[in-house]
């Protein structure tokens, strides 16, 4: 019998970010628009991505609001 085991991985980058008018509910800190690419690999080759924007915070980095 054999048995294969693959690594699949997803990672969330940063493209780029601005700031918002607004403050983070959890900590108070300051709030960024950022648009956001998320990529998923099998074995180390990427095979989809995805772009999307989300409303990050400046100082704790927890996601307020995402726009897929």
């Amino acid at each position: 019998m054999v048995c294969f085991c693959f690594l699949v991985d997803q990672t969330k980058k940063v493209k780029r970010s601005k700031p918002v008018a607004g403050s983070c509910s959890r900590c108070g800190g300051g709030a960024s628009v950022a648009d956001m690419i998320t990529q998923t690999r099998f074995c180390f080759v990427p095979f989809y991505w995805k772009s999307w924007k989300a409303i990050m915070c400046t100082f704790c980095g927890a996601m307020l609001k995402s726009y897929r």
